[in-house]
């Protein structure tokens, strides 16, 4: 399996309401953060939202649209950011 089909796979695993790190999913691919943001760049099929910086800074790509995204599936958020204690995928 290419790292682009396993960063597919890690992150349409994600459940709504829920959030995963690009480090997260670098952790259980064997990448980097930096691999993972790379790949993500290439995936437009894929709930893209559900990825954020390690801060729960949501993804400006798209239009900024990850922040209304976020809202609708009710994750947990912290002002601007994602409430990782609360929202990380387990």
């Amino acid at each position: 399996m290419s790292l682009i089909e396993e960063v597919r796979a890690v992150v349409c695993a994600i459940p709504a309401e829920s959030v995963a790190t690009y480090g997260d999913v670098g952790n259980r691919i064997g990448a980097t953060a930096r691999q993972v943001g790379r790949a993500m760049s290439l995936l437009d099929d894929v709930p893209w939202w559900r990825v954020v910086y390690a801060d729960g800074t949501p993804a400006s790509c798209h239009g900024g649209l990850a922040p209304e995204l976020l809202n609708r599936e009710q994750t947990p958020m912290r002002g601007t950011r994602v409430d990782i204690d609360r929202a990380r995928q387990q």
